[in-house]
């Protein structure tokens, strides 16, 4: 099944066994696999628009960008942060399907799902400057000092050149080897913050070691009568000078500023 289609059921049984069971993967101890738990605290709501798939999100000065997905919709915006006004847009071609965005000086990068192509642009008028290619899918991308961070709906964090797109290095995350990486916010603080897909939950990591330093439960955020016609929770990005971010989801009517609290 398709990442991007809004169909999703697990089907299970239960098995019983009389067999011995090792708890050493789950002992409460093993902090690896049980970092501290968070839950979001709202703070402000925005109006956000319906037709926006929305694959990425970055916030840089007072400039707001939103990279949106599906084949023949994906667009790249750029608002003002504060106002909410649009400033710019551009259409990808029908072919190619959005998804994480992040600037790196006077360059932002736009990568999409499966075409294996990164789009160098212009901060301001969006205009595409050159494409770079890599291997394997594009879901989420950040910038963190020197280096681009990326994720491919897997376990592992990408670390690439910020002015070839290059691939420079890589981490896995410890204690989560099943977890989905999705849209990325590099924090001020130099840590990672990424959605997993498909849940409501988002964690909170250390690039350099792969360690899960949070696991933050964002469910809840839509009111029931918002519900219809949306699709999972994806995009964050951190508002500059504050404890604050922004969310977003896929086709979600409204975006959250929220601080993120002990659950």
């Amino acid at each position: 099944m398709g990442r991007k289609h809004r169909a999703w059921a697990v089907a299970g049984s239960i098995v019983l066994a009389i067999l011995p069971v090792s708890t050493a993967a789950c002992d409460p101890g093993d902090d690896a696999a049980n970092p501290p738990q968070l839950r979001v605290q709202v703070v402000a709501t925005r109006p956000h628009d319906r037709a926006a798939f929305t694959e990425g999100l970055e916030i840089d000065g007072s400039l707001l960008y939103e990279s949106t997905g599906l084949e023949g919709r994906s667009s790249l915006r750029v608002d003002d942060a504060t106002t909410g006004a649009q400033l710019g847009r551009v259409e990808l071609p029908p072919e190619f399907f959005g998804e994480g965005v992040t600037r790196v000086g006077d360059t932002v990068w736009q990568i999409t799902w499966k075409n294996q192509v990164a789009f160098a642009r212009d901060p301001l008028t969006l205009a595409e400057r050159g494409r770079a290619r890599y291997e394997g899918e594009g879901w989420g991308l950040c910038t963190r000092g020197d280096r681009v961070v990326m994720s491919n709906g897997s376990d592992t964090l990408t670390f690439r050149d910020p002015a070839t797109f290059a691939e420079t290095g890589s981490v896995r995350l410890t204690g989560h080897p099943t977890v989905r990486l999705n849209s990325l916010n590099c924090a001020a603080d130099g840590t990672v913050y990424a959605n997993a897909w498909p849940t409501d939950h988002i964690l909170h990591i250390d690039p350099d070691s792969g360690r899960v330093l949070g696991d933050i439960d964002a469910s809840g955020l839509l009111a029931p009568k918002d519900k219809p016609g949306t699709d999972v929770l994806n995009g964050i990005a951190q508002i500059p000078g504050t404890d604050r971010f922004l969310l977003a989801g896929k086709n979600w009517p409204l975006t959250f500023e929220v601080r993120f609290v002990p659950a």
